[in-house]
C-alpha cells in the first residue's frame, strides 16, 4: 500500500499493528509510506518512544522544524536548526499573546454582560417601583425622559408601552372577546362550501371577495413575519394569538382590513404584553393619525409627510440629500416600509423596540428621526452610490445594526428648522398642500 503527498521535511514513523509497521520513507520533496513485517521481538527505536510520549501530533509541517532528521539524511546545520529553534519560539509567543488577547476579550465582554445585565435590574427596580406607581405625576419628567432614552427594561415594556399609547378608543376586554368571535365567525364561514347563489351581486358580492383576500393575506403574513424566531409560524406557541389579533382588528375596523405589515407590529406587542392588551395597544396605535394615513393609503397626507421629512433631511444632511434629489431617490421608496412596520422589519429585533421605547415617548416624529439618523450613519457609505445600490440598501439595512451606535446618530438629528418643530412644519405642509415635494408628485 502506497500513498505519496508532498512535505518540507521527511522523517520515519513506525506503527505497531500486531506484526505490520508503518515506515514513511523520502526526501524533502517525496514521502512514501509502506507496510513492511517485522518481528514481534522487535524493539521500537528511541526515537519511536519519545514520539509515544508526546501529548499531540503535528498538525502541520511548520510545527515539524523541531524534529530530527532521518539517519539516512545529514543532519541539520547548526545555523538552520537555531533558526528553526527561533521560528518554533517566536510562533508559540505569538500563540500566547492571541490566547492572551482572546482572553482578555472574553473577560471584558463577560464584565460589560454583567455590568449590563446589573443596569437593566436597576432599571427595572426604578421604572416598577417608582415610576409606574407614579405614571401621571412622572411620565414626563426629565429624569424619567432620560430613562426612556436609554431603554425601557424588557420586563416592564408592556406596561410602559401600554401607558404610553392610551386607550383613546376605550377598547375593553370584553370587546375585543367580541371582535375575536366574529373573526372565527368568518374563518369558519370562508372555510365551509360557498352558498353564494348565482344571483348575488354588488356590494355582498365584492364585501365576500374583500373579506376572502383579506384572511388569505393573514395567513400568508403571519408565515413570514419573524421568521428566524420560529414562534409565528404555523405551529409555533404564538401563530393563533398574533392571527386572532390580526382577524380581530379587520372586524373592529372593516373600513381598514387588514394591510400587509400589521403582523410585525402586533408580533412586537404580543412578545411584551397579554394578548387582550397587545389588542388594545394594536388598535389604538394604528389610529394615530401617521399610521393611519400610511394604512389607509392618503395619499395627500402621505406627501404631507414626506415633504416635511424632506425639510429635515436637508437641514441635516445636505450633502445626502442632493445626492438623493440627483439620482431622483425620493423618500417614499424607503420610508413606507419602515414606518408600516415601525422599523420591526428593517432593525433587529432588540433595536427596533428602542425605536418603540422613544417612539412611545415623542409620537410619530421619533420614526422620522430615526429614518434621519439612520440616514446619517450610513451617510459616507450612500453618497457614493448610484439609484439602485442606495433604494437595495435602504430597503434591505445591515443586520448587525449596533443600538448605541444608531441612537448616537439619531441624537445627533436636530428635529429643528428654521426654528420651527416638526409639528410646527406639518401644520404648515397640511394648510397649504402646494408645499409638499414636487418630485413626490410625479
Amino acid at each position: 500500500m502506497n500513498c505519496k503527498f508532498d512535505a518540507n521535511n521527511a522523517f520515519q514513523k513506525s506503527w505497531d499493528g500486531g506484526n505490520k509497521r508503518l515506515v514513511k520513507l523520502g526526501n524533502a520533496k517525496k514521502i512514501t509510506w509502506k507496510v513492511e513485517s517485522f518481528r514481534t521481538g522487535d524493539s521500537p527505536s528511541p526515537r519511536q518512544s519519545v514520539r509515544k510520549n508526546l501529548e499531540f501530533e503535528p498538525l502541520s509541517t511548520t510545527a515539524l522544524i523541531l524534529e530530527h532528521r532521518p539517519a539516512n539524511l545529514p543532519a541539520k546545520p547548526a545555523e538552520e536548526a537555531e533558526k528553526h529553534q527561533q521560528q518554533y519560539e517566536e510562533m508559540v509567543a505569538q500563540a500566547k499573546k492571541r490566547e492572551l488577547r482572546e482572553a482578555q476579550k472574553r473577560k471584558k465582554q463577560l464584565e460589560d454582560r454583567v455590568k449590563q445585565e446589573e443596569n437593566i435590574g436597576n432599571a427595572a427596580l426604578t421604572w416598577s417601583q417608582e415610576i409606574l406607581p407614579n405614571w401621571t405625576t412622572m411620565c414626563s419628567s426629565k429624569r424619567v425622559k432620560e430613562l426612556w432614552w436609554q431603554g425601557v427594561p424588557p420586563s416592564v415594556r408592556g406596561r410602559v408601552w401600554s401607558l404610553a399609547i392610551g386607550n383613546d378608543l376605550n377598547i375593553t376586554h370584553e370587546l375585543y372577546d367580541i371582535c375575536l368571535a366574529r373573526a372565527k365567525e368568518r374563518w369558519n364561514a370562508s372555510s365551509a362550501p360557498s352558498t353564494t347563489t348565482d344571483t348575488d351581486t354588488g356590494d355582498a358580492g365584492s364585501s365576500h371577495a374583500d373579506r376572502e383576500a383579506s384572511l388569505e393575506l393573514i395567513k400568508l403574513d403571519i408565515s413570514r413575519t419573524f421568521p428566524s424566531l420560529c414562534i409565528f409560524q404555523k405551529g409555533g406557541p404564538y401563530h393563533d394569538v398574533l392571527h386572532s389579533i390580526l382577524g380581530a382588528y379587520t372586524c373592529y375596523r372593516p373600513d381598514v382590513g387588514y394591510v400587509q405589515g400589521m403582523s410585525f407590529i402586533a408580533a412586537v406587542l404580543i412578545l411584551n404584553m397579554h394578548t387582550a392588551d397587545a389588542f388594545i395597544a394594536f388598535a389604538n396605535l394604528l389610529n394615530k393619525p401617521c399610521q393611519m394615513a400610511f394604512y389607509r393609503v392618503d395619499h395627500s397626507l402621505m406627501l404631507t409627510y414626506f415633504a416635511a421629512f424632506e425639510v429635515f433631511f436637508e437641514e441635516n444632511l445636505p450633502k445626502l440629500f442632493a445626492h438623493f434629489k440627483s439620482n431622483n431617490l425620493t423618500p417614499d421608496i424607503y420610508l413606507i416600509d419602515w414606518i408600516f412596520t415601525l422599523y420591526s422589519k428593517s432593525l433587529p429585533l432588540d433595536v427596533a423596540c428602542r425605536v418603540w421605547d422613544v417612539f412611545c415617548r415623542d409620537g410619530e416624529e421619533f420614526l422620522f428621526r430615526t429614518a434621519l439618523g439612520i440616514l446619517r450613519l450610513y451617510e459616507d457609505v450612500l453618497t457614493h452610490m448610484d439609484f439602485i445600490h442606495n433604494a437595495q440598501f435602504l430597503t434591505r439595512l445591515p443586520e448587525h445594526i449596533n443600538a448605541h451606535t444608531l441612537f448616537s446618530s439619531i441624537a445627533a438629528v436636530s428635529m429643528s428648522c428654521r426654528n420651527r418643530k416638526w409639528t410646527q412644519v406639518l401644520h404648515t405642509l397640511q394648510k397649504d398642500p402646494e408645499r409638499a415635494s414636487p418630485v413626490l408628485k410625479r
